[in-house]
């Protein structure tokens, strides 16, 4: 799990580049196989106005100046921009993309004047001055403000205009402004970081809150001031269910209308023909944490072993069905960003040349020693997640076969947090968008056990001034040189095993017009899946 996958920690399986272009557990279900949805929903909602879905986790807050929507679709907020469904931006509560100054430091946007918070409070830039300035004060705890770290002002020129001002050309700053937007009348007044808007918020967007049982579900309800009018799917249920097997089980006993499942599970709806499967790709990758205060993981050459003893193509084969494509980082290979050259080629004998050479010799049992240490440390995944589960298994496979162990344990993520520092970990992470939004949060030091930031503490001090360089200029063959330079590094001194980028899949019931997909980030919770725009979806006849 990395910081992005804390928030529910962002097409088709043939997707191509171009559309990569056009972009870049927590607790057991109480519930068991009851019904999500509370008094009078009676499980599933097909053929009426309502939706219940299952999702594998839950946000820990739903107030943005936390961290909750920070890349979109938040149903209950909108931004100033949103995404469309090629993910290119488009105005929400802006009237307009915005006026951008040539030297790429100010950009102004002006504001519909139509836009009511769900409480009937007027929506105007004072909101926006307020959930920015919030979110960068130092007491706010926002695990994402590196993420704003170019900002210098924002300020209300008049109730319907905007200004925001940076320090550096930050090329990809709009893409920062589908942020959602908070009230300043209902959240002003209260401790931002243990105030009631945390779980009981008020905003602009198509639904609202309507309950949330944590460890069970959230409930949402079509909110009638919305400005874009009141959707139709008039009452939303994401049932937290983290055990994938207890998904499959609810979706098709009825209990549930739609579910994300690993593609396994997914396959095994093909015959029902009440049923859609819906694939999106996605830049969603899979890695091994390899934490540098582990005598084992922090050695260099173990972990430049480990990233060619793993047989990549075989994971997406046998692994994922065949839904994803291999990763040698976090940048996908079908995006207009990746370093060709970069690739890692599997090679099981390579990998034991390179720990013969650094002095690590095979032990009676076939792991390899060095200095009376042996090449042995543990892999957890976390409890429920069947296809983490079943890479970590045949990570540490390949692993052996090179002569290093890796004992995997499962283990809710309340108790893997504890032990980031030092045991390896099979994390998940990615965005469609902009380079800098995975690169930066993953490799910069500066970040180094900042949360789920950074988790292995990758220490290179040339990676972080190219990340630094390429965040701070506006040329963009600059900023391809930069990244280019950040993954062949990362190739020679990897921080992490990058194995796969995954498709999406979705089983949901064939009820509703309207239902599409994006290229995905990581996060397929309330925010991303075939219900990024449930509100502008409509009932069949």
């Amino acid at each position: 799990m990395t910081g992005r996958e804390r928030d529910g920690m962002r097409a088709t399986a043939a997707r191509t580049a171009a559309a990569w272009t056009a972009a870049a557990a927590i607790l057991a279900s109480a519930a068991g196989c009851s019904a999500p949805s509370g008094e009078g929903d009676g499980g599933g909602g097909a053929g009426r106005d309502a939706l219940v879905v299952g999702i594998g986790n839950e946000p820990e807050t739903l107030s943005p100046l936390l961290g909750y929507g920070k890349d979109g679709n938040a149903k209950i907020f909108d931004g100033l921009l949103r995404h469309d469904a090629e993910l290119n931006l488009t105005p929400a509560l802006a009237t307009a993309l915005p006026e951008i100054s040539g030297d790429g430091l100010t950009y102004t946007f002006t504001l519909r004047e139509d836009v009511e918070f769900s409480d009937g409070e007027p929506f105007t830039a004072e909101d926006v001055v307020f959930t920015y300035e919030t979110i960068l004060d130092p007491g706010t705890n926002n695990p994402y403000k590196d993420e704003l770290d170019a900002l210098s002002e924002v300020s209300a020129r008049d109730d319907h205009t905007v200004v925001f001002t940076l320090d550096y050309p930050y090329v990809p700053f709009a893409d920062r402004t589908v942020l959602p937007i908070a009230s300043a009348a209902a959240a002003g007044d209260q401790d931002v970081n243990t105030g009631p808007y945390n779980t009981a918020p008020v905003g602009t967007g198509p639904y609202v809150l309507a309950g949330w049982s944590r460890g069970e579900k959230i409930t949402l309800e079509a909110n009638p001031r919305y400005w874009g009018g009141e959707p139709q799917v008039k009452r939303l249920t994401m049932a937290v269910v983290p055990d994938d097997d207890v998904r499959a089980t609810r979706l098709r006993s009825g209990d549930l209308d739609g579910a994300v499942l690993p593609p396994n599970l997914a396959a095994t709806f093909a015959g029902d023909e009440d049923k859609v499967t819906h694939s999106a790709a996605s830049a969603d990758f899979r890695a091994v944490s390899l934490p540098t205060g582990n005598p084992v993981t922090g050695d260099r050459d173990i972990r430049r072993a480990l990233d060619i003893a793993v047989d990549r193509e075989a994971l997406v084969e046998a692994v994922l069905d065949g839904a994803g494509a291999v990763a040698h980082g976090p940048v996908p290979t079908a995006s207009e960003w990746f370093a060709e050259g970069t690739e890692r080629t599997h090679d099981p004998d390579g990998a034991r040349d390179v720990l013969k050479a650094a002095g690590w010799e095979p032990g009676e049992d076939g792991i390899a020693v060095k200095d009376g240490q042996r090449a042995s440390f543990t892999l957890y995944y976390p409890s429920g997640d069947r296809l983490r589960q079943e890479l970590a298994l045949a990570y540490a496979s390949d692993a052996k076969k090179a002569g290093i162990e890796a004992v995997v344990e499962s283990a809710g993520w309340e108790i893997i947090e504890p032990r980031l520092d030092h045991d390896a970990v099979l994390i998940g992470g990615g965005s469609p968008a902009d380079p800098d939004f995975d690169l930066y949060g993953l490799l910069h030091s500066e970040l180094a056990g900042d949360g789920w930031n950074n988790m292995g503490r990758y220490d290179n001090p040339a990676v972080d001034e190219l990340l630094e360089t390429a965040r701070r200029t506006a040329d963009r063959a600059e900023r391809e040189a930069a990244y280019a330079a950040v993954q062949r590094e990362l190739a020679d001194d990897p921080g992490y095993t990058f194995l796969t980028h995954i498709d999406h899949v979705y089983v949901l019931a064939d009820a509703w017009d309207g239902v599409t997909t994006q290229l995905e980030p990581h996060d397929h919770g309330l925010g991303a899946g075939p219900w990024w725009n449930v509100e502008d979806w409509q009932p069949k006849q």
